[in-house]
């Protein structure tokens, strides 16, 4: 960590991979059976979600479609599957991932986006109460099928300004008469809290090395909400209702559906 960062918070609560499986992978495993494996590490399958995430979670998510974004990353812009598993324990993570790519041998080798969750940096009470006193708890796949991973980076002028700075972006911003200027993060997504499950992991260090990502975001939503999604994304790449999005460069968005098993991902 800079010294920037110095009084935010390093603790680990949560573990968490995206597992990405092309075409040609999903193929050569759609046979393979991963319950045992999700019985002996204790996963509880996020499509049966009541109220919340599971601690020791996995999920089996089928592409919709895929969008480029500015960071080239093939490997998910082109993945027909992805898997999530989480837990508070890193090995099991670990060991889950190892598995899985067992299944597919050197030759199929998957993406996998790693991230950590971490207490909250920039919340107070207040800001608390508006954006996750009420925030969407995760729901059961029936009731919310639709899934969007949107990953990205900061730049690295981002990095280099006081974490105080950085905090600032979130907010709405207001000229010397008191006339909003722009809304910052926070309003711009402001549609989507009561609507929206929203999950991020971040990097375990940050700036993420080359290659990887300071921020997975992932988001589940009935079908009658994917427009305010769309609405939400929009507001925020909007510099003169965000500024901070100056300093963001996303990759792939993959906009995928929530299954009940691993089986029904190859269908």
């Amino acid at each position: 960590m800079s010294a920037n960062n110095e009084v935010l918070p390093t603790e680990i609560l949560r573990y968490g991979a995206y597992i990405c499986l092309t075409d040609g992978a999903r193929k050569a495993v759609a046979a393979s059976d991963v319950g045992p494996l999700v019985k002996r590490l204790g996963l509880q399958n996020e499509f049966e979600a009541e109220g919340g995430h599971p601690t020791e979670a996995v999920a089996f998510l089928q592409r919709v479609k895929a969008v480029p974004g500015d960071i080239v990353d093939n490997g998910l812009l082109e993945a027909s599957a992805i898997i999530h598993v989480a837990s508070p324990a890193s090995p099991v993570v670990v060991e889950f991932c190892r598995e899985i790519g067992r299944l597919f041998g050197p030759a199929l080798k998957p993406l996998i986006l790693r991230g950590v969750t971490r207490p909250m940096s920039y919340t107070g009470t207040a800001m608390h109460n508006f954006a996750y006193a009420h925030q969407v708890t995760q729901q059961p796949g029936r009731a919310m099928p639709n899934a969007f991973l949107v990953p990205m980076s900061k730049t690295a002028e981002w990095w280099k300004k006081h974490w105080l700075e950085r905090h600032t972006y979130f907010l709405p911003r207001y000229d010397e008469n008191g006339q909003m200027i722009n809304e910052g993060h926070t309003l711009a997504a402001a549609a989507g809290i009561a609507c929206l499950l929203r999950r991020t992991y971040r990097g375990v260090n940050v700036p993420a090395p080359a290659g990887t990502y300071d921020f997975l975001n992932y988001f589940e939503c009935a079908d009658r909400d994917v427009p305010t999604f769309h609405s939400v994304c929009a507001n925020l790449r909007d510099v003169n209702k965000n500024p901070e999005w100056k300093f963001v460069r996303e990759g792939p968005s993959w906009q995928g559906l929530r299954v009940a098993t691993w089986a029904e991902m190859f269908t």
